[in-house]
């Protein structure tokens, strides 16, 4: 296939051993990141080629990060932010060393993904993660003592709040300007290291709290990418994570950045929505929930995509256990499933 079939680990800390993933029919690469080095310090690169080895010894490649994460003060374009940028580029040159290809970030403020629920029980006895609207009305971070799944529990209250207010004030404008200069510096180190960095969309793609949110809709992905016109910027394009707001039509997105090869990565995951705006993840499967998720996979295959692919966000089933939307059986499965669109979408152009 042309696709690269592609699997989140997160490191020793993860449930999932690397065998078992190995163990994936068609499964490829591994998605990993060095987790225990706070945003905005060097990685060291022993744990890169640790890694590198990891997956080496179970039959895997690792060639994509995810993430390697836009520290706050980048993004609020504090006076640090040169210094942090710097970093950053000194990131990319070290993965670029121990064979990374791809580098997955995002430029969301305070939080990278909100849901209201992470163990949502279906009928079936499954569970997965949802975003309930009415669950969400009423609640002010800036008066409320609330946590949400997705916040990062790195940070106190009030932290958060300090946050919150920082990126209010800065708003919509402030936050293109600060990631325009990220861009600028960090697109042309990666050219040079024969890596494509990716961008994943925000999850949901609208605001929430008044937090402005940006890599939201085809408008301002097309935005994003004139920043740097060049194949290293590229989009983590997630089904899932702009699938969840009606506004977003997936297929029209991905066929018309695939025909640009403007997309690095794709994460294939569906998602249920309703008439509130709420949505609820579901099995990969199409009639599952709201995407039609064969049709996303036959533009990719009749467009030749040769990049990475992953089975995003799984249901917790058969009674796994672990962290939320991360567990090995759905996964699983969605990767065989997507391995199957592929192959009869592929055998079929080629008759």
């Amino acid at each position: 296939m042309n696709m690269k079939m592609s699997f989140r680990w997160y490191g020793e800390s993860d449930p999932i051993s690397l065998k078992y993933i190995s163990q994936i029919p068609g499964m490829r690469s591994i998605v990993s990141a060095v987790y225990d080095v706070a945003p905005g310090q060097v990685w060291p690169e022993e744990s890169l080629a640790k890694l590198k080895s990891q997956c080496e010894d179970n039959g895997l490649i690792f060639d994509v990060v995810e993430s390697i994460p836009v520290h706050e003060d980048i993004k609020l374009g504090r006076e640090n932010a040169d210094a942090l940028i710097d970093v950053y580029c000194e990131n990319i040159r070290r993965c670029a060393k121990y064979g990374v290809k791809c580098i997955t970030y995002n430029f969301m403020p305070v939080f990278d993904w909100t849901r209201t629920q992470l163990d949502k029980e279906a009928k079936d006895g499954s569970t997965s993660l949802v975003m309930y609207m009415d669950q969400l009305k009423g609640l002010n971070p800036l008066t409320d003592d609330i946590d949400l799944p997705g916040w990062d529990a790195s940070y106190t209250k009030d932290e958060i709040r300090d946050l919150i207010t920082a990126y209010g004030q800065l708003g919509e404008d402030g936050l293109w300007k600060n990631l325009e200069k990220f861009l600028k510096k960090t697109i042309p180190i990666a050219e040079e290291c024969g890596v494509r960095m990716a961008i994943h969309p925000d999850d949901p793609p609208y605001s929430i709290f008044g937090i402005p949110r940006i890599i939201t809709c085809e408008e301002n992905l097309d935005r994003m990418l004139a920043i740097v016109d060049s194949p290293a910027n590229s989009l983590c394009l997630c089904t899932g994570s702009l699938g969840c707001a009606s506004f977003n039509n997936i297929p029209a997105l991905v066929e018309k950045y695939v025909k640009k090869d403007r997309i690095g990565f794709m994460h294939i995951r569906n998602v249920l929505l309703m008439e509130d705006g709420s949505f609820e993840e579901t099995a990969h499967l199409s009639s599952c929930g709201s995407l039609d998720i064969a049709n996303i996979v036959k533009i990719l295959a009749q467009n030749g995509f040769e990049g990475y692919v992953r089975p995003d966000h799984g249901r917790m089933i058969w009674g796994e256990s672990g962290k939320p939307g991360y567990g090995l059986f759905d996964r699983a499965l969605g990767a065989a499933y997507i391995n199957g669109l592929f192959e009869a979408y592929e055998k079929e152009g080629k008759k």
